[in-house]
């Protein structure tokens, strides 16, 4: 593929449509739920093609603050909590295109012919300039950039030079040892290559500047040739490879701190973090065994300790994770709020494109369908992008406890209410309802890490500025 910089996304949507876009799914699910039978819902008439446009978005009602459907989801219902941050306070970007995924259930999921890497790209590029509020990537990337350095007293964006860290969730690979056949879920290989060559062809970055890490686990080679291929040579790859010329070695002189008395090794950073300008976190939405697993929890691998496989048990902290309990201390907010982890953060995003119940799972084409429109039993072929790190786990969290494909699958997810405390904590760092007196790691008290707070319902998929109010979640969908 060969994209040109500052991909034009939505040519055909016109501005209010894309701004209304957060609605437009339910007001689709909702024609359907009221007539027809499966598969022969009525639709909404499209929006006319303009030129050189492939896809259109629904319109949205002409009221978005208007509720259909009574509140349905897992969670209890509460006001906002916290505020919104990043360029557009609380927006998280969803990105859906069915063509995405093409796996039938042969082979492996991860294998690179299961997908369409002109709509993943495709995806990429219109979810950053959605995030950012703009029209196509390269302008998306250099508003995020922006918004991220003037909350560090900064001015400009990017400056060539500068130096990225991504941060994958490699979980499912090399678990058990080195073997590149894993079918356990990982960062989907195709995604991180599409993520890769919109910093280089939209956001002006040089390939040799951008770091993708993670401390604990491998890179299977399918992987890193896919993803140095081209315009991306040049790209580094750092991992568990203790001695070796990739690994993720620690800087000493960055070390982690906690905000309560956590008892186990002490933790630093791996030196291309502490190296770097800013950070992407690329993490996955997926279920866990201690109920689900998203952007907060993704810096679990960015920790090196005495341990190189399991440096969260090292560390001690997976007990501030386990069967949380509202109001309760945990080291997820330590992680989003540290000045060399979250404090880096130039864009949250979680991979969906095909989604695990698990990370210790296997993932199989039928664990992997989902109920419910606009799945409607097919791939999640999703991803999501924000700057607000609470705001886009808090629609993670909402995807997966309502979603009947994963909580059936997973036990420790199904009803579990407790996975949302660190959200409460983040969202309200400053004044948290554990009363912990949360830091960002140099000694600075946490302010407010985003907004928190749940859909009203799994059909309209609506939030707080989806409904017109002035803080809470704003959801920009762009179906296909």
């Amino acid at each position: 593929m060969n994209e040109k910089k500052g991909t034009r996304i939505a040519a055909s949507i016109d501005r209010r449509t894309f701004v209304m876009g957060a609605a437009a799914l339910g007001a689709a699910t909702l024609a359907g739920a009221m007539g027809g039978c499966a598969g022969g819902e009525e639709q909404p008439e499209p929006l006319p093609e303009q030129p050189g446009a492939s896809d259109a978005l629904t319109p949205g009602p002409e009221d978005p603050s208007t509720a259909h459907l009574p509140y349905d989801s897992a969670f209890p219902p509460h006001e906002p909590l916290g505020r919104g941050v990043g360029a557009m306070p609380g927006r998280v970007a969803w990105v859906r295109d069915v063509a995405a995924v093409t796996w039938d259930g042969s082979g492996f999921w991860w294998q690179r012919e299961n997908y369409d890497e002109d709509a993943v790209r495709r995806m990429v590029a219109d979810g950053v300039a959605a995030a950012a509020g703009t029209d196509e990537a390269a302008a998306g990337w250099r508003k995020l950039f922006e918004a991220h350095n003037a909350t560090h007293g900064r001015e400009g964006g990017y400056r060539a030079g500068q130096k990225i860290a991504v941060k994958a969730n490699m979980n499912g690979a090399g678990t058990f040892g080195s073997d590149e056949d894993s079918a356990m879920s990982y960062t989907t290989p195709v995604l991180l290559r599409a993520l890769l060559l919109s910093l280089v062809e939209d956001a002006g970055v040089a390939s040799g500047d951008v770091t993708v890490y993670d401390v604990c686990r491998i890179f299977p080679a399918h992987m890193t040739e896919l993803c140095s291929e081209g315009a991306l040579a040049g790209v580094r790859f750092r991992y568990n490879d203790e001695g070796g010329p990739n690994d993720a070695a620690g800087d000493e002189g960055a070390p982690v701190a906690w905000s309560a008395d956590v008892a186990g090794a002490a933790n630093v950073v791996p030196a291309c973090v502490s190296e770097a300008d800013y950070l992407i976190n690329l993490a996955s939405l997926k279920g866990h065994s201690y109920g689900l697993t998203l952007c907060g929890k993704n810096h679990f691998g960015s920790l090196v300790n005495s341990s190189r496989l399991r440096p969260p048990e090292a560390a001690g902290i997976h007990r501030y994770v386990s069967g949380q309990t509202m109001g309760s201390y945990t080291v997820l907010v330590d992680l989003i709020a540290n000045h060399l982890l979250g404090g880096k953060t130039v864009l949250w995003m979680l991979d969906g494109l095909v989604v695990a119940t698990s990370e210790g799972a296997l993932v199989t084409r039928e664990a992997a369908l989902w109920k419910g429109a606009p799945f409607d039993d097919g791939f999640t072929a999703s991803i999501f992008l924000s700057q607000d790190p609470v705001a886009i786990d808090s629609v993670g969290a909402d995807f997966l406890i309502n979603q009947p494909a994963v909580t059936s699958r997973n036990a420790a997810l199904d009803g579990n209410l407790g996975v949302e405390n660190y959200l409460h904590e983040a969202a309200l760092a400053p004044a948290p309802p554990s009363g912990s007196a949360y830091r960002d790691g140099a000694g600075n008290p946490a302010e407010s890490l985003g907004v928190h707070e749940h859909w009203n319902n799994a059909v309209e998929r609506l939030y707080g500025r989806d409904r017109g109010e002035g803080e809470g979640i704003e959801l920009v969908r762009i179906l296909r």
